[in-house]
């Protein structure tokens, strides 16, 4: 009865959570290069992750973008959305999983598996948009890549690193999410 509480709780996050990451974008939505800069989906996506677990992240990273892109007209179904969807997918489940086999959950450790996500899911993202690109005879070059996955998105990555370790800190001092340290190494130290 326990694990379907649990379940049921951590539906109900994912829920709040992918609703957050459909009206977020529209903070930044009036001005779209603003919005590609701050990356505000990503923020939910990677909460997700951390708090309800990588399959849930996983879940509502690769749902959100297709889900408002269709809703909303934003992101454009083909190929943003799309691509973003299985860059969304990575970053929670890599950022849930990498945060559940850390030894200590701690915001060293959030530092750690946030940085791990980001970097997979800009991977994933590139590949994507490889193959979409091949698909549609558009070039998708190295510049391309680094314009889309890095240098645009650095105030995006900025906020990211800051807000989603101050959310989770509050959310420990809270008690709704607990940090925790490895008993072994406790015992050793």
């Amino acid at each position: 009865m326990e694990m379907k509480k649990t379940n049921v709780i951590k539906l109900t996050q994912s829920a709040m959570l992918m609703a957050i990451g459909l009206v977020l974008p529209f903070v930044t939505g009036q001005i779209p290069e603003f919005g590609k800069m701050l990356l505000p989906m990503h923020i939910p996506v990677l909460l997700c992750g951390l708090i309800c677990g990588w399959q849930y992240g996983l879940a509502v990273g690769f749902i959100l973008p297709l889900l408002r892109g269709a809703v909303f007209g934003m992101p454009a179904l083909f190929p943003n959305a799309t691509a973003m969807a299985f860059e969304l997918a990575t970053y929670g489940a890599v950022v849930g999983f990498l945060y559940s086999r850390s030894r200590w959950q701690c915001v060293v450790s959030l530092y750690r598996c946030m940085i791990g996500a980001m970097v997979a899911g800009r991977i994933v993202w590139g590949a994507v948009m490889m193959v979409i690109s091949g698909m549609t005879g558009s070039a998708f070059t190295w510049k391309l890549f680094m314009a889309g996955a890095l240098i645009n998105a650095i105030p995006g990555i900025v906020i990211q690193l800051i807000l989603i370790p101050a959310i989770m800190v509050a959310l420990n001092r809270a008690g709704l999410v607990t940090f925790r340290k490895n008993e072994k190494v406790k015992q050793n130290v």
